[in-house]
């Protein structure tokens, strides 16, 4: 059976061509869409096209048609990183961004806005003053807010997150100098957990460094690694009205794998997955099979499944 109805656990992002061959099938039948796909394996996505654009309201109303055969499906939208990172608050900005979820929230499938702050974003009064006006801002919406930076932890921090009812993103992260490390902290209504993975080059991306030869996120968690979250996320899981858990770790589709993971170490017995994913990764997904079942060829290489 799946997980609990108030406890989601999915991949950040879905629309990436490098997944192809990987997590989707290289040929794709007509019609192919990704999130449709997904919602095949996961309850919830973590829409990440939101962080660099609007969405426009009628692409919002496909997203729900594609996940409609999944009466469980949630998503959550990250907030533009022209609120978070440049810090412009322009009335017809931020009336755009609201109009294009409107849709997703009037569906009653989108579980909330996380507001994603660079680690520049300390903990200070001329960023509590804003943090405030940003969530003024978008009082429409259940917020959530990844702090990256570790002042963040203080007593006065968490304070003005729970007088604002605005939930703390728990992350996983590389090591960094005064970087957040993991917890399980809730603030509001709604826990949320994300893994970016380990890589130290991550760093060189967040502070814009060139010379990095590794993509971001291009990591992926050991059995053992994941296992490290597994008891903050079932008490948070106890706590929150919900619960949403995203692996963001995309490059070669180990985000999925580790989501696929981790949602059954959490108490999901689907153990599907795709089928050119259990061929990527045959190991990690041992216990997993796809809907239709990758045979050997008779040359003795794995014919490409079509889950």
């Amino acid at each position: 059976m799946p997980l609990p109805p108030t406890l989601h656990c999915g991949p950040s992002g879905w629309a990436y061509p490098h997944w192809s061959g990987i997590v989707y099938p290289r040929t794709k039948p007509r019609g192919f869409h990704g999130l449709e796909y997904l919602a095949r394996y996961f309850d919830a996505v973590e829409i990440n096209t939101s962080f660099y654009q609007p969405i426009r309201p009628e692409i919002a109303r496909l997203w729900l048609n594609k996940v409609s055969q999944n009466s469980r499906f949630a998503f959550t939208a990250k907030l533009q990183r022209r609120f978070t990172h440049e810090r412009v608050l322009e009335s017809a900005e931020v009336a755009a961004f609201k109009e294009g979820l409107f849709p997703i929230l009037k569906a009653g499938r989108l579980g909330c806005v996380l507001m994603q702050f660079p680690w520049t974003f300390r903990y200070t009064e001329e960023n509590r003053e804003y943090f405030i006006r940003l969530r003024r801002a978008f009082h429409e919406f259940p917020l959530v807010a990844e702090m990256r930076h570790s002042s963040w932890m203080y007593e006065e921090a968490l304070g003005t997150l729970i007088d604002y009812r605005v939930g703390f993103c728990n992350i996983d992260q590389a090591e960094y100098i005064k970087a957040m490390p993991p917890t399980g902290f809730l603030t509001s209504p709604v826990g949320y957990v994300r893994l970016h993975g380990r890589n130290p080059q991550d760093w060189k991306q967040e502070f814009g460094r060139a010379g990095s030869s590794l993509p971001r996120h291009d990591y992926l968690y050991s059995c053992d690694e994941l296992r490290e979250w597994q008891p903050r996320i079932e008490n948070l899981a106890k706590l929150a009205d919900n619960t949403f858990v995203f692996l963001n770790n995309d490059i070669g589709g180990k985000g999925v794998v580790n989501a696929l993971q981790l949602a059954a170490m959490l108490g999901d017995t689907r153990e599907r997955a795709p089928g050119e994913l259990i061929r990527k990764y045959p190991e990690e997904l041992s216990e997993f099979h796809c809907e239709r079942p990758v045979q050997n060829s008779l040359f003795g290489a794995w014919e490409r499944a079509v889950a």
